[in-house]
């Protein structure tokens, strides 16, 4: 026996105003319905399946990394019609968890309570309990408290529209009842469609008892109609982050000013400013500053760094002790060791800095291997690119590299070596020894500036 979750995911979302299908706009820079597929997989053992309709090359395209059984559903005909394009994945021994791929951030505790809530009778329903429940299906219970209908709000009359408590349209179900019941589904209503919550009753006439339970947080049961929604989803999702991570020891100087777009390992007494983000897989370790209004992606930032305001760090790795910017961007494929300086306007790619070299002004460098206390002075420009082809520059110990210099690689420039400024250089600079190549100055008498004619 195990668990199937059957997420449906074939609406067209007309209300989002948009040629992308609902399911793949964004929340966290993840798509929604991806959301609630990693949610399924916590479920030990459980099985995925997926029902899409509307746009579904372009679902299929962008989520085709996910290990689901693709169901087509052709023709939108209501979600009892939307499941039975599950049947043939789900066995009659499966618990079938139904889920809808527009809404998110339903928790994965909350699935695993809904599943196990299901095993005493074969049927669960996750209900919530709302202080407007207007436009919301009504949960009706008897008078010994047992779920007997669900009144959607059309139907309603004024008693039922009273009851509070409501249908999110995620339950689980025995596959056994549930190969029944879709079989008895019936479309003779005004809308042509089979709905789903009509086996509500049918469990009733089988003198079925339908187990209920409730989710923590009222957000875990929204779903996304259009992008003030989505919107909303997306604070709830990272105000959600922030309390995580003040919990976990992490200094926000605003909880509402922060994002997450993924995986954030964290350390202790981190202090991070407005308007950061984080993308990817990142870890912070103890003692980390962040300044405002930077962006880190796919990288691991060491003890005690300091990163000031408007940084861009991507898949990168910034040793203990290390300063950066402002304004300075690490591009993929660098690793800076302990107590590098990266100073303001400088870009670094594809580049090794060793332990106490300083990188501080105006500056870039690609594809470069930097050995131990060098400094590389303002205007710097490593030239590695020839159109075609990109070479490397290695650069020893102790290397002083003045100002507005240029290294055309391939090129090395050796340890202890002194490079003046305003040098372009062409060859290998020997250790020890000064390098230079300028043009003779020279000042000629009695010239006169150039002015405009009147």
């Amino acid at each position: 026996m195990g668990t199937t979750a059957i997420i449906l995911a074939a609406g067209k979302g007309t209300r989002m105003r948009s040629v992308l299908p609902k399911v793949l706009h964004k929340v966290a820079h993840m798509p929604l319905l991806e959301h609630v597929y990693h949610t399924a997989k916590t479920i030990p053992d459980c099985k995925v399946g997926i029902v899409y309709g509307h746009g579904g090359e372009l679902v299929l395209e962008e989520l085709n990394h996910l290990k689901a059984e693709w169901l087509e559903q052709r023709e939108q005909l209501g979600t009892g019609h939307a499941v039975k394009q599950a049947l043939p994945v789900v066995s009659e021994n499966d618990t079938v968890l139904i889920l809808y791929g527009d809404v998110p951030l339903t928790l994965s505790s909350t699935l695993n309570d809904l599943v196990t809530a299901s095993q005493e009778t074969g049927f669960s329903l996750l209900t919530v309990t709302l202080e407007n429940p207007a436009g919301y299906g009504r949960i009706v219970r008897n008078s010994e408290h047992f779920i007997e209908r669900i009144v959607e709000e059309k139907d309603a009359d004024d008693a039922i529209k009273s009851i509070s408590e409501v249908n999110t349209g995620m339950m689980a179900v025995s596959g056994k009842h549930l190969n029944k019941w879709l079989g008895q589904l019936s479309n003779d209503n005004a809308q042509g469609e089979y709905y789903l919550t009509d086996i509500v009753e049918m469990a009733v006439t089988d003198n079925i008892e339908i187990k209920s339970i409730q989710p923590e947080n009222e957000y875990e049961v929204l779903g996304v109609n259009n992008r003030l929604q989505l919107a909303e989803l997306e604070r709830f999702y990272q105000l959600k982050h922030a309390d995580e991570l003040m919990t976990a020891g992490v200094t926000l100087k605003d909880p509402a000013r922060i994002d997450v777009r993924g995986d954030l390992e964290v350390g202790q007494d981190i202090i991070v400013d407005v308007n950061v983000i984080f993308e990817g897989n990142v870890s912070l370790s103890d003692k980390v500053k962040i300044g405002p209004n930077t962006v880190i992606r796919n990288s691991q930032i060491g003890e005690n760094v300091e990163i000031l305001a408007n940084c861009v760090i991507e898949d990168a790795v910034i040793g203990k002790g290390t300063k950066i910017g402002p304004f300075a961007r690490i591009r993929p494929g660098t690793k800076l060791a302990e107590n590098v300086h990266v100073g303001n306007f400088v870009e670094i790619k594809n580049s090794n800095v060793a332990n106490g070299s300083k990188v501080n002004h105006l500056t870039y460098i690609g594809d470069t291997d930097i050995g131990k206390d060098v400094n590389i002075g303002a205007g710097t420009i490593t030239c590695n690119y020839d159109g075609a082809n990109k070479f490397r520059t290695v650069i020893g110990d102790n290397v002083f590299i003045g100002s507005d210099t240029q290294l055309v690689a391939p090129i090395e420039i050796a340890d202890g070596a002194t490079i003046a400024a305003g040098t372009t250089v062409t060859k290998n600079a020997p250790a020890g020894q000064l390098t230079l190549s300028r043009t003779k100055q020279v000042s000629i008498s009695g010239w006169k500036r150039p002015v405009k004619n009147k």
